[in-house]
């Protein structure tokens, strides 16, 4: 199945800036949203779906890779399997995501996001790189290799500025660390995107990054010092500030889903986003993996290091929307949220993606009532569509 470069498409509910319509029609030119109405252009091809649901394209803003490739592989294939991955579920930006590895590895690997922005790629966007890695704390390390910890410097954080072309979008340190402190505002400085984790920060240290203009939070309650009665640590004081956004793993294992509700009542969809923070070993079987500079375990899907951290997931964004709908009982419009504005706003890019509405990229998703993906646009292309997307089709 194809697309004109211009044409009309319709679905049973279309999910807009605006609220759910019903009825109507997208009219897509030139890679964009040209007009929403209730008729379609005549003389342009139409495409009506009425019982699948159309979303916004998907934003992963943290994830590693999928089906055996890395981003620190550091290489153009890697990222191009990762790209055509991801749009099978409904992904059409994303955040190449490092983790700890030798100085030398990490800035290859940001060589190559910075090529990848420069060219097409077959599948989702890559829409910047995330740091994460290489300032963290060792009581929080999680999945990362602390032999390879780094003081962090303005000079390190222009090498890697340089290495990805001026893609890198958003930075994870953890605050206690005085080097790092002092760094946030150069971030800010810079136009990137401050965020706490793998850090064993205090409410004290916590405020003063936020103050200092760190914006949110890594994978909350994972890799951070959570909540005390006299001492409500990173993850609380994350939780209770009003402009804080934090990541969210909704696959039931990083949080308990009655934690999943709590954060979303504490901080609303609009400070929540969801993340796939997937590893190398998504969509693969069970097995040995390599994550960065260490061995891993892929048991029933879920990925842990040698010594039992969890390390990353194989979760896909479109199965976590269907987590937060099913285990922790929120409206699926509020589930897609998390997954496509809250993004888009966090590295501000709501102007372009992360909504339908006139004027943005025709970055859309097909998407039927299990949440299963069964048509991929991006940029008015069809990336993406399942064998059965022709038998949605109304005649």
């Amino acid at each position: 199945m194809q697309f004109a470069e211009c044409f009309s498409i319709r679905a049973g509910e279309i999910y807009t800036e605006q609220g759910i319509l019903k009825d109507h029609w997208l009219l897509v030119e030139q890679q964009k949203i040209v007009a929403i109405g209730r008729e379609p252009h005549i003389d342009w091809p139409q495409f009506d779906f009425p019982s699948l649901k159309m979303v916004p394209g998907m934003i992963d803003l943290h994830i590693h890779g999928r089906d055996g490739f890395d981003i620190m592989d550091g290489t153009d294939e890697a990222i191009d399997a990762i790209s055509a991955s991801l749009a099978k579920f409904g992904v059409t930006g994303f955040l190449g995501t490092t983790v700890t590895a030798k100085w030398d590895v990490t800035l290859e690997a940001y060589q190559a996001i910075g090529r990848a922005r420069e060219r097409k790629l077959p599948g989702a966007k890559i829409l910047g790189a995330y740091n994460e890695g290489l300032f963290f704390s060792e009581a929080q390390k999680g999945a990362h290799n602390e032999k390879f910890f780094l003081p962090l410097t303005q000079e390190r954080i222009d090498a890697i500025i340089d290495a990805s072309k001026g893609s890198l979008k958003m930075f994870a340190l953890a605050p206690e660390l005085e080097d790092n402190m002092a760094m946030i505002p150069y971030l800010v400085e810079k136009n990137v995107v401050p965020m706490l984790g793998h850090t064993n920060a205090n409410h004290e240290q916590t405020k003063e990054a936020l103050r200092l203009g760190a914006c949110g939070g890594v994978h909350v309650f994972n890799g951070m010092k959570g909540i005390h009665h006299r001492d409500p640590g990173c993850a609380g004081t994350l939780l209770m500030d009003k402009k804080a956004l934090v990541e969210v793993i909704a696959d039931g294992i990083h949080l308990h889903p009655l934690i999943m509700q709590m954060v979303l009542q504490l901080k609303g969809e609009e400070k929540v986003a969801l993340i796939s923070d997937c590893i190398n070993a998504g969509g693969l079987a069970d097995g040995q993996y390599r994550l960065g500079e260490l061995d891993i375990v892929v048991e029933h899907g879920v990925a842990r290091t040698l010594t039992n951290s969890l390390a990353g997931s194989t979760l896909t964004l479109n199965k976590a929307v269907k987590n937060m709908v099913e285990l922790a009982d929120v409206s699926f419009a509020r589930a897609i949220n998390m997954a496509t504005s809250s993004p888009a706003k966090h590295i501000q890019l709501q102007e372009s993606v992360g909504s339908i509405a006139v004027g943005k990229f025709a970055d859309l998703v097909l998407m039927a009532e299990d949440c299963s993906v069964h048509g991929t646009i991006i940029d008015g292309k069809l990336c993406y569509h399942s064998p059965q997307l022709s038998t949605f089709i109304s005649e």
